[in-house]
């Protein structure tokens, strides 16, 4: 049977660094943003719009590219996220069964529950979370402490909101993983091997 990962993981706690990481330590595939791409093609939606809904902030508005946008009945949203749900559900699938590999957040771990995936959880304090995200600011961006705070709680709400409403568990749960990583002031690099020895 395949080695197959997820990763959740809490905005700001290197969980994404993690994943990739440990996926190059163990020598397996790794996936994460192509997903959103792939959901993207079988859905005839635009990856932005995909990316909205799959981060818990669905669109209010018809979800098109060219054109006027018009607002749509609270059922015309609920059936394009169930739609984009059954085709991110079809995609990872298809991803686990071609092999070993970690996939990155998307409820994967609910998803491949049947595959009986490593589930892994990546949390740290918001300090932590707040300084990592201060460290990658790309350059030119001028935001402050306070404004990344708010956001890393504001995308920590929006990423529960989908995982709960989806899986019908509660995101972040310890109940619901089989290892919690507390990443506060750690340095990522230097903990992947020592987490890689657990497999």
């Amino acid at each position: 049977m395949s080695k197959i990962i997820t990763v959740g993981r809490e905005f700001g706690s290197g969980g994404r660094e993690l994943g990739r990481r440990l996926a190059e330590e163990l020598g397996i595939q790794y996936y994460d943003k192509e997903i959103i791409s792939e959901i993207a093609k079988n859905t005839s939606l635009s990856e932005s719009y995909v990316q909205q809904v799959v981060e818990g902030k669905p669109h209010r508005l018809f979800p098109i590219s060219i054109g006027q946008s018009f607002a749509v009945a609270p059922d015309y949203q609920m059936l394009q996220m169930q739609s984009i749900y059954t085709a991110q559900t079809e995609i990872i699938t298809r991803l686990a069964e071609k092999g070993d590999c970690i996939i990155i957040g998307r409820c994967a771990d609910y998803i491949l529950r049947d595959y009986k995936p490593l589930k892994i959880f990546v949390y740290a304090d918001l300090e932590s979370r707040v300084r990592r995200c201060l460290e990658r600011r790309p350059e030119g961006e001028s935001l402050t402490e306070e404004q990344i705070r708010r956001q890393i709680i504001a995308i920590d709400k929006d990423r529960a909101r989908y995982y709960n409403d989806f899986t019908g568990q509660k995101w972040g749960d310890k109940r619901f993983y089989d290892v919690c990583i507390n990443t506060t002031d750690l340095v990522i690099k230097d903990m992947v091997p020592h987490i890689a020895k657990l497999f």
